[in-house]
């Protein structure tokens, strides 16, 4: 099984693929499509068109799933977020794969239990359910690499009534030790 996830933006749009292999995972790819130095907002979008479908043809991941905006002080800016999504959505419907959209709380409480996580806090438990490249993963990747995993919990591959019973439900950050502790099933072996 293989889930391309995506984290869109105008400037930076995250990518991953997930992969399982006999309950094992690892991000096979977890990178950046860098857009912050082309002027025009078109070319972007084409770009970011173009870049994922070559993702598709190279990775042939079997499923896919996008966060979706909800929030922005500048209205340009989230219709800008808005077109980069789409641009996305196309590129991967058009390779006939369905795709699915997460909020942004449902992806962090997904991998952490907490919806408010911080980005440091999803990064964490990243490391710790899956074997990550050796080099150091952009904010973005991480995101979209989160928004992979999220779409693997809620399609079933992992029982919802045992998530909710891995998931924690208190949201202060002292208990990050506790939910370790608690899931020892989540934490990857070195």
């Amino acid at each position: 099984m293989k889930i391309l996830g995506i984290d869109p933006g105008s400037r930076t749009t995250g990518y991953a693929i997930l992969e399982e292999t006999n309950g094992s995972y690892r991000a096979e790819v977890c990178d950046v499509i860098r857009l912050a130095k082309m002027d025009d907002h078109n070319d972007r979008l084409q770009f970011i068109f173009d870049e994922i479908t070559k993702l598709i043809k190279e990775h042939k991941p079997t499923q896919c799933a996008i966060e979706t905006p909800i929030y922005g002080v500048d209205p340009l800016a989230m219709l800008k977020l808005g077109r980069a999504q789409a641009a996305a959505i196309l590129a991967i419907t058009n390779q006939n794969i369905p795709v699915s959209e997460y909020y942004p709380k449902a992806v962090k409480k997904a991998i952490t239990g907490n919806g408010n996580a911080s980005k440091k806090q999803v990064a964490f438990m990243l490391e710790r359910v899956m074997t990550l490249p050796e080099k150091k993963l952009k904010d973005d990747a991480t995101d979209a690499l989160a928004v992979a995993w999220c779409h693997h919990t809620k399609t079933g591959h992992i029982p919802a009534g045992d998530m909710k019973k891995k998931m924690h439900q208190n949201n202060s950050k002292n208990s990050w030790a506790a939910f370790v502790d608690a899931n020892p099933d989540r934490v990857k072996k070195h």
